[in-house]
């Protein structure tokens, strides 16, 4: 039987219902909890540190601490069966997110983000009246989370992609 995460955050007080982000390649949230040995292997092996323990004790991704290069360095040192093979899958479907504190829309310019995308999936949109604003393409977007510390906001999230939004028409 798996940890409910969430059950012991409420009984320790803690009513924040986001999902923690697990390290590339992890298993489903059930699967992971419920196999990992909270051993923090993979928090000592994370080259760039961004692997820490959540409130659970278990392994989660902090962007705020810097980026994931995607070096397979917690799957490799993991004993535990809670990663999927890095050989045959992507790292995760996890994208960046830009939400309502964004500089860009509020008419103060900014490129922090798209000028830390390595893979250029944040891009810029032009209007001769307004600031640039950027838009995250899904489809270039590794999920490393390098655009979220140095967002002067933290406007950016990186999460599951979200459904394309509609366009309305009057």
């Amino acid at each position: 039987m798996g940890v409910d995460v969430s059950r012991r955050a409420l009984l320790r007080g803690r009513f924040d219902r986001t999902p923690s982000l697990r390290p590339p390649w992890s298993l489903d949230e059930s699967t992971f909890t419920a196999h990992c040995t909270q051993c923090a292997d993979c928090v000592e092996a994370c080259e760039t540190g961004i692997i820490v323990r959540d409130a659970a004790g278990f392994p989660q991704v902090d962007f705020q601490r810097g980026e994931c290069t995607f070096c397979q360095a917690c799957v490799d040192v993991c004993q535990a069966p809670v990663f999927r093979d890095p050989e045959r899958e992507p790292p995760w479907g996890q994208v960046a997110e830009i939400g309502p504190a964004c500089l860009g829309p509020q008419g103060i310019y900014c490129r922090s983000c798209g000028e830390s995308c390595e893979t250029s999936a944040i891009r810029f949109v032009y209007n001769a009246h307004r600031v640039p604003e950027p838009r995250v393409d899904t489809e270039a977007c590794t999920g490393c989370g390098a655009c979220v510390a140095i967002c002067p906001t933290q406007a950016i999230t990186v999460g599951p992609p979200l459904p394309p939004r509609r366009e309305e028409t009057p």
